[in-house]
């Protein structure tokens, strides 16, 4: 029946007419390689302050100090605070951004916020590339910084928004894909790149950011707004037209979706002020708590700090130069695949299980690695590491990465940009954003640190965190799969814990207080 609501009983959840069409997977696929100038940072930054000519043009007081210092401790080598300091002010950067990426994706659309970051992005990784001086280099830092924390704000939302609920979650997980096509990328490039003749090849590295950042310039004057952000801005019947498009179908097929959206947006207009009613006004509380606790406990897992010091970390461990690079590569072809299993998984299996199973394989896997680290050094950190346990660790960290790859990868951007309602769901993702910027600086800033005074109890650190986080999911976290945005928030009402926190104030829940009222009263 034309425009008919399929409701899934098991589920009690609507489904709506129309496919993933070849349109839709398109814009997504834009919209996701925002995650590919994240993770091509996050790969690249390691290997470009642990360069000879880098160093030597832009730290020259701290080669020297590289040069001269005789370290046996295996924990404490690399440290440098003005080093990490370089490389943690991007995150910085992008978490500032983030914070302006709420009013303009509002004012100005998605669409129009993923252009703005392509174009932050290119101008910042160009001046890195020609950069002779330090102002220069650190301007374009923070240029890309800029276009990270646009990107990752608006990346996430617009795919959530434009996927169909039964595909959200596959759709979705194309961001994180490419954060993994990001930081692979950059290995690759740093392998590549260190064989050039004159000390230059970290400029072709840098440089190379701009090819994911114009194909985001370019792919996003190709797509269209979201349909509840032209409705937003008040542009319904390209709304209408879009809708229709994406979903494959007419619009008479489509006038339920639209009508949902259109109430969703009528809602949404009736909160004054989204940030004070998102912070302080209780309603949202459990989304608040998630979105929160989510990119805070993502950084705990310990896998920026794998991916963002894979070349240093493996080299401190007794690699050299080139296995530790090689070392790398291979982490980062790992990451790729895995993330295949949650593209395949998360609207099957659901986001919880993914978490749990992923969360338990990742404990394991840091107690192992710590455990190998600890027999072969020590408390003392001298000694040399010898091939058995060096293979014992990259398998281990293979293994700990494949878990993440289909846990907290994918799901850490999944949950916060599908559990909240669209009146504070662009507030709520900058706050998600500039958590997960905050302790990613700030873990990469303290990291080295931490490895030179906790030593090989550094990963039993990370390990337990990881189990807090996991009985955190299993105990906290409402089940989000197939469920249509704009009814995510009845999971929060049937949670066991939520439910005593939730403020209803659907019409139904209010018609049902009036009629309680009115029956008091007459008896």
């Amino acid at each position: 029946m034309p425009g008919a609501v399929i409701v899934h009983h098991h589920a009690r959840y609507k489904t709506y007419p129309g496919d993933v069409t070849g349109f839709v997977f398109y814009s997504c696929l834009v919209a996701s390689v925002g995650g590919c100038i994240f993770g091509y940072d996050i790969g690249l930054s390691a290997a470009l302050t642990s360069t000879e000519s880098f160093l030597i043009m832009f730290f020259p007081d701290i080669y020297r100090q590289q040069k001269e210092q005789v370290i046996t401790n295996q924990y404490c080598k690399f440290d440098s605070q003005e080093l990490s300091f370089f490389g943690s002010s991007l995150f910085l950067s992008a978490a500032l951004a983030s914070l302006f990426a709420s009013p303009m994706a509002r004012a100005f659309g998605r669409k129009w916020t993923l252009f703005s970051a392509a174009s932050a992005y290119v101008t910042g990784a160009c001046m890195g590339s020609v950069a002779t001086t330090f102002t220069v280099l650190l301007i374009g830092r923070l240029l890309l910084g800029v276009g990270v924390g646009l990107c990752i704000h608006a990346s996430p939302l617009y795919i959530s928004e434009m996927a169909p609920a039964q595909q959200r979650g596959m759709l979705n997980i194309l961001f994180q894909f490419m954060i993994t096509i990001g930081i692979l990328s950059a290995s690759l490039t740093n392998y590549l790149t260190a064989r050039f003749i004159g000390g230059w090849g970290w400029r072709v590295g840098l440089a190379m950011g701009a090819v994911p950042g114009g194909i985001i310039a370019l792919g996003s004057l190709a797509i269209p707004d979201t349909p509840i952000s032209l409705l937003s801005r008040g542009e319904a019947e390209e709304a209408r037209a879009v809708l229709s498009q994406i979903r494959g179908i007419g619009p008479d097929d489509s006038r339920q979706e639209y009508d949902d959206l259109v109430s969703a947006c009528e809602e949404s207009k009736s909160v004054a002020n989204p940030w004070r009613e998102l912070l302080f006004g209780g309603r949202y509380k459990p989304q608040l708590v998630i979105s929160l606790s989510v990119p805070f406990f993502q950084q705990l897992t310990g896998i920026n700090v794998i991916m963002f010091y894979a070349p240093v970390l493996f080299k401190t461990m007794g690699f050299r130069g080139d296995a530790s690079i090689v070392s790398s590569v291979i982490t980062g072809l790992v990451n790729v695949f895995s993330t295949f299993v949650a593209l395949m998984t998360a609207d099957k299996v659901g986001r919880r299980a993914l978490f749990l199973q992923g969360g338990t394989q990742m404990i394991i896997s840091q107690i192992l690695v710590g455990t190998f680290i600890g027999l072969q050094f020590g408390l003392s950190g001298t000694g040399a590491i010898s091939e058995q346990y060096a293979m014992c660790i990259v398998l281990f960290v293979c293994v700990y990465v494949a878990g993440f790859a289909w846990s907290w990868g994918p799901m850490g951007w999944l949950i916060p940009s599908e559990v909240y309602p669209l009146a504070v769901r662009s507030q709520a993702q900058s706050i998600t954003v500039f958590v997960n910027m905050c302790f990613t600086a700030f873990i990469g800033q303290i990291f080295l640190t931490l490895l030179c005074h906790l030593r090989f109890g550094l990963f039993y650190f990370f390990g337990a965190w990881l189990l807090l986080m996991t009985v955190f999911i299993a105990v906290l976290l409402p089940e989000t799969k197939c469920v249509p945005l704009e009814e995510v928030s009845h999971v929060w009402r049937k949670h066991w814990f939520w439910r005593k926190l939730v403020v209803d104030t659907s019409a139904d829940a209010r018609g049902a207080e009036m009629r309680k009222r009115i029956a008091l009263e007459m008896s």
